[in-house]
């Protein structure tokens, strides 16, 4: 069962994973050249019509002559038309085929260009008498462990994405391998594997391994093509291999990796500890969508019996370190942004107050996290940021377009919105507003609703 990662063949560097997979069932075949591949009919076909779609990407040839990983298509697809609501193609397996991925030299920072996506192509390992012999294994894994091949080039550095785009859809594709899988990784990026490499070592037993620059002839049972994407911020667990799992099972193996105490939001039964005051955690923000009077919503929220604390969330934070934060907390408050991505930390029963900035964003506040939030046995609340909230009504005058009929910026397309309403916006929610929105969120938690016993 050879998986060869032979010599490189071109000045952009390519690299080759020989399978030899025993035979069986698949849902379909499409035959070239002697080539038999498993296809599954509806993702091939969607892939086909992505294909089409992308003008500028080369025709995609016969079924089993070139594959991508669906995240590198969906990334494509995002990077050129600015997607905010993404349809993506379940991931594939390919039996009895060598892989080739094509290293198009990405090595730019995060979100600090478009991403251009790798190829995968498949190529037939011959076996008869005038065929040279395959490659002998140098790592032979093929026992037990399964192969899962991903990328984590796209929009990675950007929370949100890491989480919805890469880290939820490996844990659907990884978790019912119980360990018993390696990764292997196509732009491969070591600050970020690093930054979430308790996640990854709760997935597999084995050591992560940059794919584009790895020299060994590595030996595997079955290969995992792409990983696997229901929703945002979600698993839909009717998809899942019996008995099934969820965003509660991930969120249960999110604690496990960081270390995090709560399952639940219940206050501490020790009388003297400060837990047994609710927390409230407000995600601060720098450049856009920032609080401005976040010191008095801080004053505020401590008149009403939190204990409050601030937390910042970037590119450099500490992962475990701010997850303990998180799931130290009751109520969660930001504006929307990848920063309440956060939320997955929170304990079970916690609210999430997202503020949406002004501009008829309801439709992106819904999507990003107020879909999510059930699946992960969170209580959602909104606040929504009126005309006198925002700075937006200091920079337009009072029948400008931007302020009178966002609607019409919608029409301009995803750049005009995001430039106006995410980029130059920053907002101070009345203090009275929030006051009632924080007791409300209050009674969805034991902490109030003993408070009422108590009256």
């Amino acid at each position: 069962m050879p998986m060869r990662s032979p010599p490189r063949t071109s000045s952009r560097g390519s690299r080759a994973i020989a399978t030899d997979w025993p035979a069986s069932p698949a849902p379909a075949k499409a035959r070239a050249d002697g080539l038999a591949v498993p296809v599954d009919e509806d993702a091939f076909a969607m892939i086909m019509a992505m294909a089409r779609s992308l003008n500028d990407v080369p025709p995609m040839p016969e079924p089993d002559a070139l594959a991508w990983s669906r995240a590198d298509w969906e990334h494509r697809r995002q990077t050129k038309f600015g997607a905010t609501r993404r349809r993506r193609a379940p991931g594939l397996a390919y039996q009895d085929t060598p892989l080739i991925v094509l290293d198009d030299d990405d090595d730019a920072g995060p979100l600090s260009q478009p991403w251009r996506p790798k190829e995968w192509t498949l190529r037939p390992l011959f076996t008869g008498a005038a065929s040279p012999p395959p490659p002998q294994c140098t790592v032979n894994s093929s026992a037990t462990t399964t192969a899962f091949v991903l990328s984590t080039g796209g929009f990675t550095g950007n929370l949100f994405h890491d989480y919805t785009d890469v880290l939820i859809p490996a844990f659907i594709t990884a978790h019912r391998f119980a360990g018993e899988v390696q990764f292997l990784v196509s732009s491969f990026k070591s600050w970020w594997t690093n930054r979430y490499l308790e996640i990854f070592q709760q997935l597999s037993k084995y050591e992560v391994i940059d794919i584009d620059n790895d020299d060994e002839v590595r030996c595997f049972q079955n290969v995992v093509v792409g990983p696997t994407f229901h929703k945002e911020l979600g698993v839909d667990a009717s998809k899942t291999p019996p008995p099934g799992y969820s965003m509660v099972d991930f969120r249960a193996m999110l604690r496990g990796a960081f270390g995090l105490e709560r399952a639940t939001a219940v206050p501490s039964g020790d009388k003297w500890d400060i837990r047994r005051r609710p927390r409230l955690l407000i995600i601060a923000r720098r450049g856009s969508r920032a609080f401005l009077n976040e010191r008095a919503m801080a004053d505020m929220a401590m008149s009403l019996g939190f204990d409050v604390r601030v937390g910042e969330p970037d590119i450099t934070s500490d992962v475990s370190k701010f997850a303990r934060l998180v799931n130290s907390a009751d109520v969660m408050v930001g504006v929307h942004g990848a920063g309440l991505t956060n939320m997955v930390f929170l304990p079970a029963g916690a609210v999430l107050i997202q503020v949406v900035p002004y501009g008829g964003l309801e439709w992106l506040a819904r999507g990003t996290f107020k879909e999510p939030s059930a699946d992960m046995q969170i209580h959602y609340m909104e606040y929504m940021i009126q005309l006198d909230e925002t700075t937006l009504s200091e920079q337009y005058p009072k029948d400008h377009p931007v302020l009178k009929d966002p609607a019409s910026i919608h029409k301009q397309g995803w750049d005009a919105l995001k430039t106006v309403y995410l980029d130059k916006q920053n907002v101070k929610p009345h203090l009275g507003r929030l006051k009632i929105t924080f007791m409300e969120a209050l009674k969805l938690l034991p902490h109030g609703q003993q408070q009422a016993n108590n009256n």
